[in-house]
C-alpha cells in the first residue's frame, strides 16, 4: 500500500515537473517570436527608408535632368529669336538687291536696244559699202573656213595615213620574219604511189591468185590499184586516197606474213586493218593535240585531226601543214598580245573541211566552220576556220592570223611540190582569161592563184555589168581551166578624180 502512494506522488511530482518544463518552453517561445518579430520589423522599416531614399534620389535627378532639359528649350528659344532676327534683316536686304537688280535690268535692257538700234545702223553701213547682205557676207566666211579647215584636215589625214602604213608594214614584216624564222617543218614529199616490197616473184603469183581473183577482191576491198609488172621485189600500189593506200599496204604485208591469201581472207583482214587503223586516227589525232597543248576538243575533230596524216595539198601533208599553221598562229598572237591557246586551236583546225565525208560541194573552209559550230567550239575559232580563204566576213581578230599563218606555211620554199612552171602558166592563164573581156584594164591572180582581181573602167563598165563580168569570168575557167579548190573573181570598178598641186 505504502509502495503504491509512492508511486502515485511520484507521478504527480513527474507531471508537476513536466507541466512546469512545457511552460518554461512555452514563455521562452513567445519571447523567441517576439524578439523575431520586433527583428522583421526592423528589418522592414529599414528597406522602406532605403527605398524612400532611392526613390528621393530618382526624382531629384528626374527633377534635375527636366531642368536641364528646360534651360536648354530656353536657350533654344533664344537662339530661334535671334535667328528669326536675322532671318528678318537678310530678307529686308534681299529686298533691296532685288529692287536694285531690277533697275540694273531695266537699264541693261535699255542698253541692249540701243545697242541692237546702233549694230543694225553698223550693218546697214556695211551692206552699203560692202555690197552684199549681212546673210551672204556670213556665208562667203563660213565656206572660207570650211575650205581651209578641209585642206588641213586632209593633210593631216595623209600625213597620218602615211606614218601609219609605213609603220604597220616594218611591224607586220617584222612579226612575220620572226615567225618564219621560229617555224621550221620537213618539206614535202607526198604522192599518189606506194611501193610495197616483196621477197620474191613467187609472192606475185599468190597475191594475183587463180585467175586474178585474189587481186580483184584486194581492189574491191581496198579500193586500191594494184600494179603488179616486171619491176623487181616491189608491187605499186595507186591510189589518190592515201588512207586507202594505207590500209591495201597494211592488209598485203599481213597476208603476205600469215601466207594465206584468198578471198575470204582478204576480206576479213581488209575488215581488220580498217579498224585497227581507225584507232591509229584516233591516238594520231590525240597526241596531235597533246603535242599542242590543245585540250577538251570534242572526238570527232579528234578524229578528223588525226585523218590530216593521210591527206596531202600539193604534196604537203596537210597534218603537218595544220601543225605549221598552229604554231604560227600562236607565234603570231603571242606578239600582238592575242591569247596563244585559242590562235593555235583555231590554226589546227582551219582544214578539218578537207577530211570530212560531209557536204562535199561545200568549200572547206566553210565546211570546216560548220563542223566546229557543231562540236560546240567557240565563235571566234568557229568565224578564223570559216574566213581564212575570205569566203566569209571575218568577225575576230584570230581570223587574220589564220589566214597569214597558212598563207606563209604553203607560200615557203619546199613547203608544196607544185610545178613552178605549170604554176606560173596556171596564173597567166588566168589574167589572160579575164583581160579578153572588154573594158577590164587590169587582172590580178593572187593568194596562189585562190583569187583572181579584175579591175574594168568605170568609164566602160556599169555596176550592172560589173557583177555580170565577175560570173561570166568564173563560169568560164571553171569550163576551160583546171585548178585545185575555188577561185575567188572580184571585179573592182573605181572611179578616180587626180589633180596636181604646182
Amino acid at each position: 500500500m505504502g509502495a503504491i502512494v509512492a508511486l502515485a506522488i511520484y507521478i504527480l511530482v513527474r507531471r508537476l515537473a513536466m507541466k512546469g518544463r512545457r511552460d518554461a518552453l512555452v514563455e521562452k517561445a513567445k519571447m523567441e517570436g517576439e524578439r523575431i518579430k520586433q527583428e522583421k520589423i526592423l528589418q522592414a522599416k529599414e528597406h522602406f527608408l532605403q527605398l524612400k531614399a532611392e526613390h528621393e534620389n530618382y526624382v531629384q535627378e528626374k527633377n534635375g535632368k527636366i531642368q536641364e532639359t528646360e534651360n536648354r528649350l530656353r536657350q533654344r528659344e533664344q537662339q530661334l529669336g535671334q535667328q528669326s532676327g536675322e532671318l528678318g534683316r537678310r530678307q529686308h536686304e534681299l529686298d533691296s538687291l532685288k529692287g536694285q537688280l531690277n533697275a540694273q535690268r531695266e537699264q541693261l535692257e535699255r542698253r541692249e536696244q540701243e545697242c541692237e538700234r546702233l549694230t543694225a545702223q553698223v550693218n546697214k553701213q556695211l551692206e552699203t559699202v560692202a555690197g552684199m547682205s549681212a546673210q551672204e557676207a556670213k556665208n562667203v566666211l563660213m565656206e572660207n573656213m570650211k575650205a581651209e579647215a578641209r585642206t588641213e584636215a586632209q593633210a593631216y589625214i595623209n600625213d597620218t595615213m602615211d606614218e601609219a602604213r609605213l609603220n604597220a608594214a616594218k611591224e607586220a614584216k617584222r612579226i612575220v620574219i620572226n615567225t618564219i624564222q621560229r617555224t621550221a617543218t620537213e618539206t614535202a614529199i607526198e604522192n599518189a604511189v606506194t611501193t610495197f616490197p616483196i621477197d620474191n616473184d613467187e609472192i606475185k603469183g599468190r597475191i594475183i591468185g587463180r585467175e586474178g581473183r585474189n587481186i580483184r577482191a584486194l581492189e574491191a576491198a581496198t579500193g586500191v590499184e594494184i600494179v603488179v609488172d616486171d619491176t623487181p621485189d616491189a608491187i605499186l600500189l595507186s591510189a589518190f586516197d592515201p588512207v586507202r593506200r594505207e590500209v591495201a599496204r597494211l592488209a598485203l604485208h599481213q597476208l603476205v606474213t600469215d601466207g594465206r591469201i584468198h578471198p575470204a581472207r582478204i576480206e576479213e583482214v581488209v575488215a581488220k586493218v580498217s579498224a585497227k587503223l581507225e584507232d591509229e586516227i584516233l591516238e594520231t589525232g590525240k597526241r596531235t593535240c597533246i603535242d599542242l597543248g590543245i585540250h577538251g576538243l570534242h572526238i570527232e575533230l579528234v578524229k578528223l585531226i588525226g585523218r590530216m596524216k593521210y591527206r596531202s595539198s600539193y604534196g604537203q601533208n596537210l597534218l603537218q601543214h595544220s601543225r605549221e599553221v598552229a604554231n604560227i598562229c600562236a607565234i603570231l598572237a603571242s606578239e600582238l598580245g592575242l591569247n596563244p591557246k585559242i590562235a593555235k586551236r583555231a590554226g589546227l583546225l582551219h582544214d578539218i573541211g578537207k577530211v570530212s565525208e560531209e557536204d562535199p560541194d561545200l568549200p572547206h573552209a566553210l565546211l570546216g566552220m560548220k563542223l566546229a559550230e557543231q562540236y560546240k567550239e567557240k565563235p571566234e575559232i568557229c568565224n578564223a576556220i570559216g574566213a581564212h580563204h575570205e569566203e566569209t566576213e571575218m568577225t575576230s581578230l584570230y581570223a587574220p592570223l589564220v589566214l597569214v599563218g597558212d598563207a606563209i606555211s604553203g607560200a615557203r620554199p619546199g613547203a608544196r611540190r607544185e610545178v613552178i612552171e605549170s604554176y606560173i602558166k596556171r596564173l597567166r592563164g588566168m589574167e589572160n582569161l579575164a583581160g579578153a573581156y572588154p573594158g577590164v584594164t587590169k587582172a590580178y591572180a593572187i593568194q596562189a592563184g585562190r583569187e583572181l582581181r579584175v579591175i574594168v573602167g568605170a568609164e566602160q563598165v556599169s555596176d550592172h555589168d560589173a557583177e555580170v563580168l565577175s560570173v561570166d569570168i568564173a563560169k568560164k575557167i571553171q569550163d576551160e581551166m583546171t585548178y585545185p579548190g575555188q577561185v575567188k573573181i572580184t571585179v573592182i570598178r573605181e572611179t578616180r578624180s587626180v589633180a596636181y598641186a604646182k
